[in-house]
């Protein structure tokens, strides 16, 4: 097989449907429109939401209290047995975790989670710690640092 003889899967391709090329086409003159009204009218249509001037279910339900989602601190979580893949005395910080795959991205810092056993003596280097964490890589040898 040649770079030149290869083909698609049949049925993998089809055209794109043509609005408004004829009465032969099936999708001609009101192009599917239909007649009149103001979905046929160009740049015609609703905003999301609009219900035909019946008050909208989005200003129907009540809206009461405080939301702190834009507000709060999103960490990247590490849990404390997937820090066992490093070798004993090195210096984890979110650029290792990165590089290692662990985390995407450290959105707004680290925290490292008490999850499981650490058998190795790393310093772990992050924004926060839980309490559990902490003691597990102190009591395995390692080193805590806040960042």
């Amino acid at each position: 097989m040649k770079l030149n003889e290869l083909k698609p899967a049949p049925g993998s391709k089809r055209l794109s449907v043509r609005k408004g090329r004829g009465p032969g086409s099936g999708k001609g003159k009101t192009s599917g429109r239909g007649h009149k009204g103001q979905k046929a009218r160009s740049g015609g249509g609703v905003r999301i939401g609009f219900e035909g001037g019946q008050m909208p279910l989005y200003r129907r339900l009540p809206k009461r209290g405080f939301n702190n989602k834009i507000f709060a601190t999103n960490y990247a979580e590490v849990k404390l047995y997937d820090l066992n893949r490093f070798e004993d005395g090195t210096v984890v910080n979110h650029d290792l975790l990165i590089e290692s795959g662990l985390i995407k991205d450290i959105k707004d810092g680290v925290v490292i989670l008490g999850n499981g056993e650490l058998t190795r003596k790393l310093t772990v280097q992050a924004a926060r710690f839980t309490k559990t964490a902490a003691e597990k890589i102190e009591a395995a040898g390692g080193k805590v640092e806040v960042v």
